[in-house]
């Protein structure tokens, strides 16, 4: 995935330290904080942030796309993470999605939707502007994003819901475009414009093009007050309620420019918002987000969790939770065994003590370090909002009117803090030196107010007020104390990783985590443990091992053995008995097209497709008219197996079981039929009938053997030429024993194989081969793969106008996939969450290719080869070295899209171009320009037979 620009707009004490804290690249992310004192809006907020941003990024590429997210405002109405502001607020990994990271935040999981956005965007809509206080989630395939000066997106949703938000309203006869926009409508409002109007509620994800952006900061101006001030011509001015008002068709604001600016309005398809602005929705959010369930797993673990509104991360707790704890969230504190807790509690920020508190309900706890030794202490209501006069009897504070809070502890609204205009700037808040008088003053804030030695401790305490905490705090102090609990949490969820949801973890991320804190890798699962998890153990033991400087070979190489258990455990239990099922003279023929795959490859590769399942289009091609894949099988006089192989003039002659199970070596001409005799049943460990030597079963069976490879393509093309090669010798093998295997029990079969040769490797080489045709191949998790096929109509690669663009030109580069394949194994092994997301990414990519082969689209299926190959190549950057992107630079123009098929790195490349003529240039142009003397292009054709085998 491209990088591109990203612009926050965060709390000013926030700025300075984001780039250190959240360990990002300053040339990929640019922060700021809105003039103090000054409110701006989100349009003026815009506008100042991208004034900012090319002020300070004078050499910064200003044609590249970009992402704003405004996370800038006060926070009253969730205090806990206002001195960090809400859009780093850390989020609890969602026990039902693999590959989470205990470090993630809020930021982190809305970036992956807004990149994936702007990934689809067209090259005109630069500017994407999201607010920082919400997740919002796409379960379904993003469509395709029109050119417009404005696209924003919307989700249909109930109307009492929509009547706190904005609302785009479409006409029923033109639902795609806006009529107008509408800011908290009645619901009477919404009842009268339903009969002929549809609205969608606004989530705040707007993409707009650089004319839009213009207007944008143009409305947000206003006369320079000559006062100098680098905001000074700035005024306050919303997206939403004021530009948002000014567009569609029949807008609500007369102003020509922006009435002009075309509109489009998109369903975010199967889209779920979810809001994190108070501290209400800080746990209904996340309640309703844990507790989604997708493959059928109890997300709620009653004796840990009593209640599904608590969450504990980053923390240290010594009380137990009953049922009774409702809504309670614990983030980066300490909670001794003399706490009592309640309901609707949030606590953060609260260091080591030995405090007896009783919490009572809808109180909350948050203690704010501001340098060594100093701490803000900052009780509150759970929906205190901060706002009203300190003599109003609506004022609120730790859910009861602030005067009545006041007069419990002998105190007036008169004498303790200079503004009382405003509770949110009151000096309220005592700071204090230690634990002990934090706890005192705590409890006579909260629970005992005849106390008074916590009342001489606020009164002669200096004191801040809500916004000069968020301006005073110490965030790298924060960041530490949240650290420390930290690793406290990995050294527990070590201890009891086999009892948790630890292997569902990013555990790449888990294992910077072990090394950085210099913690021992976890002990090894014992046999009794669930298979896949003993893999994942013994993956992440390796990755802390290397990360260590250890040896971590043994480690390693036990995760791919055990894996090869799993895949290889059914194929022991259904040995074979091969019996003589030929005549004398008789030679078995066997030959099998190659494939290319176009969209969902390395999905179909085990572990991702065992825990995930997989899909995968891909197609059978024969070369030059040739299926290219050849295998001939016949009796032998001698009672031994003869290997020949015509492409590699080799020869090898088998006697012995012991040479029959040397089929690891990888390049060797006959690894392949080695193992595909000894899954064949002619080694002991896959018959049924135990032999004393080799000899003596082919006496039983009434023959040698030999066998015969004609393999007419270069190694290491990319065609899926070893797997398939392994298919077509066991469908021979099948036919000369008669074993009666199918295509499916072939296919399968050839997925053990390459287990035994420890090269690896998924399942969609051998049946894009072994079946005919277009398809896509789907699997759902578990260790047997057995791919349901759709096939898929073949119109875009045999008709005359299309027939011409599929072209096929063999680069001279070859490279061995194993390397490449073990490295993303690992990964997957690792559930490494940028892999992860690639390979979902990928599995959902194989979904829309076959819609527009379905669909006969052409340009469509074009781009998506090309889409295929961006996506590999974020997956692995080798898999497009120098030599073959020199090749793509001379083609790329004349193409819809093009890659290398297979795990890439050489081999062949597939290029769909624009029209017949630009076809004629590509070969014109590499016929020229040929990268070294072997590069040529090869006739394909669809193979409409697969795998066939006859007999003489």
């Amino acid at each position: 995935m491209a990088t591109m620009q990203k612009m926050l707009s965060l709390p000013p004490n926030l700025v300075s330290a984001f780039y250190e804290l959240e360990k990002v690249d300053p040339k990929e992310w640019f922060c700021t904080s809105d003039p103090v004192g000054v409110k701006l809006g989100s349009g003026g907020g815009t506008a100042w942030l991208l004034r900012e941003w090319a002020r300070c990024r004078q050499n910064a590429d200003k044609t590249e796309k970009r992402i704003l997210l405004h996370a800038g405002g006060q926070s009253r109405r969730l205090p806990s993470y206002a001195p960090s502001g809400k859009i780093l607020t850390p989020i609890p990994v969602f026990r039902w999605a693999r590959g989470q990271r205990l470090g993630q935040n809020l930021l982190s999981l809305q970036l992956s939707l807004y990149e994936k956005i702007m990934e689809r965007a067209p090259e005109k809509l630069r500017t994407l502007i999201a607010s920082g206080d919400v997740y919002i989630r796409a379960e379904e395939s993003l469509q395709d994003i029109p050119e417009a000066d404005v696209v924003c997106y919307g989700l249909w949703v109930d109307p009492v819901l929509a009547t706190h938000h904005g609302v785009f309203v479409s006409d029923r006869k033109q639902p795609e475009a806006l009529d107008f926009m509408l800011q908290k409508p009645t619901l009477a409002e919404l009842g009268q414009l339903s009969k002929t109007h549809l609205f969608l509620m606004d989530i705040g994800i707007w993409i707009l093009s650089d004319r839009a952006v213009d207007l944008l900061v143009k409305r947000s101006q206003k006369p320079d007050d000559g006062s100098g001030k680098p905001y000074s011509d700035l005024r306050y001015y919303d997206l939403y309620s004021d530009f948002g008002l000014a567009l569609g068709n029949h807008p609500r604001i007369a102003d020509e420019e922006l009435n002009d600016l075309s509109v489009a309005i998109l369903p975010l398809p199967g889209g779920e918002f979810y809001h994190y602005g108070t501290s209400r929705e800080l746990l209904s959010s996340t309640v309703t987000l844990q507790n989604k369930v997708y493959d059928q797993r109890q997300i709620i673990h009653r004796k840990m969790k009593p209640n599904p509104a608590i969450f504990v991360q980053n923390a240290e707790i010594h009380v137990g939770f009953s049922s009774d704890n409702d809504n309670v969230w614990i983030e980066n504190s300490f909670v001794g065994e003399r706490w009592k807790l309640g309901k609707r509690q949030i606590i953060t920020g609260v260091p080591y003590n030995n405090w007896e508190l009783n919490l009572p309900d809808g109180v909350c706890v948050d203690i704010v370090p501001l340098s060594e030794a100093r701490w803000a202490v900052r009780p509150y209501g759970f929906d205190d909002v901060f706002k009203g006069d300190l003599k109003d009897e609506k004022t609120m504070f730790l859910g009861k009117p602030f005067l009545r809070w006041l007069d419990e502890r002998g105190l007036t609204a008169e004498g303790w803090s200079e503004r009382t205009d405003d509770l949110q700037a009151a000096s309220l808040f005592p700071v204090v030196s230690d634990a002990e008088q934090m706890g005192k003053v705590l409890s006579w804030m909260v629970t005992d107010p005849m106390s008074k030695e916590g009342k001489d401790i606020w009164l002669q305490s200096e004191r801040l007020s809500a916004d000069e905490i968020s301006a005073q705090a110490d965030l790298r102090l924060l960041y530490a104390q949240r650290e420390s609990f930290r690793k406290k949490n990995l050294e527990t969820l070590a201890a009891n990783y086999e009892k948790s949801v630890f292997y569902q973890l990013d555990l790449d991320d888990i294992a910077g985590e072990f090394a950085h804190y210099g913690l021992p890798a976890p002990e090894l699962l014992p046999d009794d443990a669930p298979l896949m998890q003993r893999i994942h153990n013994r993956m992440l033991r390796a990755r802390i091992e290397k990360l260590g400087g250890k040896d971590f070979k043994t480690d390693e190489q036990g995760a791919f053995a055990l894996l090869r258990e799993g895949l290889l455990a059914d194929m022991y239990a259904k040995k074979s008995r091969p019996h003589l099922n030929v005549y004398s003279d008789q030679i078995v023929w066997g030959r099998s097209p190659v494939r290319i795959d176009v969209a969902g490859g390395w999905t179909d590769t085990p572990p991702y497709s065992l825990f995930a399942g997989g899909n995968v289009v891909n197609m059978a091609i024969e070369l030059n008219g040739q299926p290219p894949l050849q295998v001939y099988v016949k009796p032998c006089k001698e009672l031994r197996i003869v290997l020949r192989s015509i492409d590699m003039g080799a020869m090898e002659v088998v006697s012995t079981f012991d040479e029959l199970r040397d089929y690891r070596q990888v390049g060797s001409p006959f690894s392949i039929p080695k193992a595909a005799l000894a899954l064949a049943g002619f080694v002991p460990a896959f018959s049924e009938v135990t032999y004393s030597s080799l000899e003596k079963q082919l006496e039983a069976f009434g023959t040698g053997i030999e066998i015969t490879l004609l393999s007419a393509i270069p190694a290491g093309s990319g065609l899926g030429t070893s797997s398939i090669l392994a298919s077509t010798v066991l469908g021979s093998l099948s036919d000369f024993c008669g074993l009666a295997w199918d295509k499916n029990e072939i296919c399968r079969r050839t997925l053990a194989l390459e287990q035994l040769l420890t090269t690896g490797g998924g399942w969609q080489d051998q049946y894009g081969g072994v079946l005919q045709g277009v398809k896509l191949l789907q699997t759902e998790p578990g260790f047997i793969q057995n791919p349901l096929v759709r096939w898929l109509p073949d119109h875009l690669f045999t008709h005359p106008e299309f027939r011409a663009c599929h072209l096929l030109y063999y680069t001279g580069i070859t490279r061995t996939a194993k390397e490449i394949l073990a490295e993303i194994v690992r990964c997957m092994f690792l559930n490494s969450s940028v892999h992860l997301d690639l390979l979902a990414e990928m599995k959902t990519h194989a979904l829309e290719m076959a819609e527009a082969i379905q669909r006969n689209d052409f340009d469509a299926f074009g781009r998506m080869v090309g889409k295929t190959w961006k996506q590999n190549k974020a997956l692995d950057s080798g898999t497009n070295p120098p030599a073959v992107e020199q090749i793509i630079n001379l083609i790329k123009d004349y193409t819809l899209g093009y890659k290398l098929p297979g795990a890439g790195g050489g081999g062949y490349l597939y290029m769909v171009a624009k029209d017949p003529q630009a076809a004629l240039h590509i070969r014109e142009l590499l016929t020229q320009h040929a990268p070294n003397p072997r590069a040529r292009f090869v006739e394909m054709s669809l193979s409409n037979l697969g795998f066939q085998v006859s007999r003489s």
